[in-house]
């Protein structure tokens, strides 16, 4: 069976693992965390780059440090995944969903501005697949009503918009480190905060509410608990197995970009004969090889293919279920119908996507795809 993902793991792993654990350093904030921030910021310019547990927890720390309490209402996708609402539901404020664009699986910004009201507090946007979202006209949004925004960046390291690093564009950013995603140290993500109004809280947060980092860099004699908090901060075991990804940061994305621009080649007289579609590249947006998607013509459809590929020995999966028609969440919903994100929810199967994919493989996937059509 061709895998759907499998994990790179650099042989360099294993040194920087054995290092950490030598160390007796095992706790957060070590010497691997801080080695990790300081290539983010200095990679992608980002101004605080914070390592964290998951990009879940990136997320819920955005949510404590917006402030957000019941009343408050936060726009979101609803194409997207749970863990990009569950923070804002948590500190109880409303959810407001809103649809995706036509040909991109991203938030509609034509649909932002009449969702907003005088209870309106944030904007989260989501990058799916690392394809930037329209992040001017969001922003220029966001700073006529005084609004917060938030990239779940989940999928988009390494992702640019007009040449901005994605992440980098809103109040905050948020990135994951899942075993699926570009890099990863199996479960683990990063916040980055980037206006400046909330750097020394977000650190106080990270730090279970105590101003324990500054006593580590020696700004305060001792550490106290000072703000809510919780622990937020990773293992430098995990920080260590993610430094070995950075170390090979440029081979891996070399690699998935390829990937992903082989798919894109092979698939177009598909696409041209109106067997099924492509992503859309937008002009403003780079590719950073996460993964590659492409739509079929209906659920149906989609569901048909899937067997086929798995007939053949190829793993496909499909993403995501609407946030509005989820089981959790259906019988809250009060909003309008939200039919793009529907029709990609149905129609989106995502292919096999993994450093180390071979081009014959590749071909393989895409010969498969034709004998089903």
């Amino acid at each position: 069976m061709l895998p759907f993902i499998k994990p790179y793991i650099p042989k360099k792993t294993f040194y920087h693992l054995f290092r950490a654990l030598m160390s007796g350093d095992l706790s957060g904030n070590g010497k691997y965390t801080r080695l990790c921030q300081e290539w983010f910021e200095k990679k992608f310019g980002f101004n605080k780059a914070i390592l964290t547990t998951s990009c879940t927890d990136a997320l819920e720390m955005t949510a404590i440090l917006s402030e957000l309490g019941p009343g408050d209402e936060v726009i979101l996708p609803s194409f997207t995944f749970m863990s990009t609402a569950n923070p804002y539901l948590l500190r109880r404020a409303e959810l407001v969903f809103a649809d995706c664009e036509q040909d991109i699986p991203n938030i509609d910004p034509s649909r932002i501005e009449s969702l907003i009201t005088a209870r309106t507090r944030a904007i989260v946007v989501m990058h799916y697949s690392g394809m930037a979202c329209d992040m001017d006209r969001i922003m220029k949004i966001a700073a006529a009503r005084n609004l917060l925004v938030i990239e779940d960046a989940a999928h988009a390291i390494d992702g640019f918009y007009k040449g901005k690093a994605l992440g980098s564009i809103g109040h905050f950013g948020t990135f994951s480190f899942h075993a699926t995603k570009n890099i990863i140290s199996g479960e683990g993500g990063l916040l980055v905060v980037n206006d400046n109004r909330f750097t020394g809280r977000a650190e106080i947060i990270w730090e279970k509410g105590t101003n324990r980092a500054a006593f580590h860099r020696g700004e305060v004699d001792r550490y106290n608990w000072v703000d809510t908090g919780s622990s937020f901060l990773p293992s430098d075991l995990i920080a260590s197995v993610l430094y070995s990804q950075l170390k090979s940061f440029g081979r891996i994305q070399e690699a998935r970009k390829r990937i992903w621009w082989e798919y894109y080649r092979l698939l177009q007289p598909m696409e041209t004969e109106g067997f099924l579609k492509r992503p859309v590249v937008p002009e403003f947006s780079s590719v950073n090889g996460n993964f590659f998607f492409i739509q079929a013509r209906s659920l149906a459809e989609r569901d048909r293919l899937q067997s086929h590929l798995k007939k053949n020995g190829i793993q496909s999966t499909f993403h995501y279920f609407p946030l509005h028609t989820s089981p959790f969440y259906r019988n809250r919903y009060t909003g309008p119908d939200l039919p793009n994100a529907r029709r990609f929810s149905d129609c989106i199967l995502r292919l096999p996507f993994y450093y180390g994919l071979r081009q014959n493989q590749i071909e393989s996937v895409v010969k498969t795809i034709r004998s089903f059509y």
